[in-house]
């Protein structure tokens, strides 16, 4: 039986196959690497990723916390600064290792098509179902537990059978992060310098205001590109030292996703993901009352229906100065996520090659 009978309107849903898991990652193949490749003249790289541990604290959203290192055990023994010897007498070694809890999207990230699903009556029988990306199903394919103790940080420390928190909860199988990491996220990308337009004022970019931009810019953009939106918020959040004040991040540009002249472009524009260096890519919290529709238009959009990845909170602005400087707009783009089964986002440390 097939999974799904209705497909959300200008969706991707079934372009790529029946059992697609890769998206618009499908249009990512070798012309594009090559395409980025040859963008490649200076043989400078940028790292666009924030250190993990910030933005600091959880002012940007409550439910992430930073990541917490601790060192593990070796032969009974604290294994930071550790002495071989107590394992193999007469060895002259000091060894260290270590583990982390890391929520995944806590700082520079990708999210996976699990990470946003939609109420959808895909069986086309008036009824809506919770489901993802392609139909894959909330309960059968994205699984999660009922229990709220086996859920959130607070969980790791409770006793489950033979294990103490180590067995993981919840699965989003078919559309979690793992497929993106193994098809690898690597080809041309395409820079838009919204700071530069638009400076660090708080501004609701839509279709318009975006188009201003590409044509001022000269940038053009073309199915299978990765779209990168430069806003300077990551470098304003860095400035405050892990300490972000919540009166000050209502600052620089973010698209406006519920516009739907800006849904369209996305749409038509065929890009193959789209990352920026703000806190959602698109306007949140909503400033309306919602009547039957997403909190995140964007995410809804680009997760659910058409199979587009996002990123949030790279740092580019020192990319950004380097490309305007030499007046391009494209460079190669290496940024895979961890190949993390199960999991709905991944850190990133993307690098840029120009």
């Amino acid at each position: 039986m097939a999974r799904w009978r209705n497909r959300p309107e200008g969706s991707t849903w079934g372009d790529f196959g029946q059992d697609d898991r890769m998206g618009r990652l499908n249009l990512v193949g070798p012309d594009q690497v090559r395409k980025g490749v040859a963008e490649v003249r200076d043989g400078v790289t940028f790292c666009l990723s924030l250190p993990l541990n910030l933005p600091g604290g959880a002012v940007l959203n409550p439910n992430r916390l930073p990541p917490v290192l601790r060192p593990t055990l070796r032969s009974g023994a604290i294994g930071f600064n550790c002495d071989m010897m107590i394992a193999f007498p007469g060895a002259s070694d000091v060894m260290c290792d270590d583990l982390v809890v890391l929520h995944t999207q806590y700082s520079t990230q990708w999210d996976a098509f699990g990470h946003a699903g939609s109420h959808f009556d895909a069986d086309g029988d008036g009824t809506a179902e919770r489901v993802f990306y392609n139909g894959w199903r909330a309960g059968t394919d994205v699984v999660g537990p009922d229990d709220l103790e086996l859920a959130g940080i607070r969980s790791l420390g409770r006793v489950d059978g033979a294990t103490e928190g180590t067995a993981s909860t919840s699965n989003a199988g078919p559309v979690d992060i793992s497929h993106m990491a193994r098809h690898g996220v690597q080809g041309r990308a395409v820079l838009v310098d919204l700071e530069a337009h638009f400076g660090t004022e708080r501004t609701l970019v839509g279709y318009e205001a975006l188009s201003r931009v590409l044509d001022a810019d000269d940038v053009v953009v073309e199915p299978g590109d990765l779209l990168v939106l430069h806003t300077g918020f990551t470098r304003l959040l860095a400035a405050q030292h892990g300490k972000p004040d919540p009166d000050s991040l209502d600052v620089c540009a973010v698209l406006d996703g519920a516009d739907p002249d800006l849904q369209n472009w996305i749409r038509d524009s065929g890009v193959a993901a789209i990352a920026a260096d703000n806190y959602a890519v698109e306007a949140f919290p909503p400033d309306h009352e919602l009547q039957d529709e997403p909190a995140l238009p964007l995410h809804e959009l680009c997760l659910f229906r058409l199979g587009v990845h996002l990123g949030e909170l790279w740092w580019i602005s020192d990319l950004a100065a380097h490309l305007r400087a030499a007046g391009r707009s494209r460079f190669l783009l290496t940024a895979p996520p961890l190949r993390l089964p199960g999991a709905v986002g991944s850190p990133v440390t993307p690098i840029a090659t120009v």
